[in-house]
């Protein structure tokens, strides 16, 4: 496992370096102080894994940089780690196709937890109690009653999102057809409908089928709730990673 860590600041950037490379034996981190360093690094070896990237940066704004390495490197993950557990900041980064979000304000354990989590091909996003600050619906949803004894991901959907969010009980309990999980899995990446049509060589009508009813099954509304919960419910079955359950599922 080959991970690009970018942050500008020597000390976080060294401490964060010791952490990731504890996670395991066959964990390499190459550290990037800057933009330029890390499109330097990028453009240099193809064998990363995994981006690990701070919004903050001397030389650009992170979220610019989120936007150019997906768009550049599309089957590169890319995870933000944030001084920042802004609402608006998590679903931003989820929205341009992050895979995870961690607030650095986490402990060591907790991020080496959440890094743990993505390598094995989960998403993370931070636990329910998020910052106060909240960020409008990009396109404001109808509610969604939520059943009794479900959970809902409190500063994420109510301050950030304005629409209440329905949390299935578990991977296992989605009941997705082969092709619903295949389609899921790729809507996970941030691919559009155009991609995944390609990808899985079917309609663009078709796939749309497919993202309404994984949305219906997830109880959700839109392509970054999708995200979050499934984020969520990985969370709460640490032993279950999404690729481990879609291979399962089949």
């Amino acid at each position: 496992m080959k991970v690009l860590l970018i942050d500008d600041h020597p000390l976080i950037l060294s401490a964060l370096k010791t952490v990731i490379e504890g996670l395991g034996d066959d964990v390499r981190v190459v550290g990037a102080d800057s933009a330029a360093a890390a499109r330097q690094a990028l453009q240099a070896h193809t064998d990363f894994n995994l981006v690990l990237l701070d919004l903050q940066l001397g030389d650009a704004s992170g979220f610019d940089v989120l936007d150019e390495f997906r768009a550049a490197y599309p089957a590169l993950p890319v995870v933000v780690i944030s001084a920042s557990d802004r609402a608006s900041d998590v679903i931003r980064s989820i929205d341009q196709g992050a895979m995870g979000f961690v607030p650095k304000r986490n402990s060591t354990e907790l991020l080496a937890q959440a890094l743990k989590l993505v390598m094995a091909g989960g998403i993370y996003v931070p636990p329910m109690s998020l910052g106060s600050e909240a960020a409008p619906a990009p396109v404001p949803a109808p509610p969604i009653r939520v059943a009794p004894g479900q959970t809902k991901l409190q500063q994420i959907q109510d301050q950030a999102l304005a629409s209440n969010y329905q949390s299935a009980t578990g991977l296992e309990g989605l009941a997705l057809t082969p092709r619903q999980t295949d389609v899921l899995a790729l809507l996970l990446q941030g691919k559009p409908n155009k991609l995944i049509a390609r990808e899985l060589g079917v309609s663009v009508e078709t796939i749309k089928d497919h993202v309404a009813a994984v949305l219906k099954a997830l109880g959700v509304n839109s392509r970054t709730q999708a995200v979050l919960a499934v984020g969520q419910m990985v969370q709460r079955q640490p032993e279950m990673s999404f690729s481990t359950w879609r291979t399962a599922s089949r």
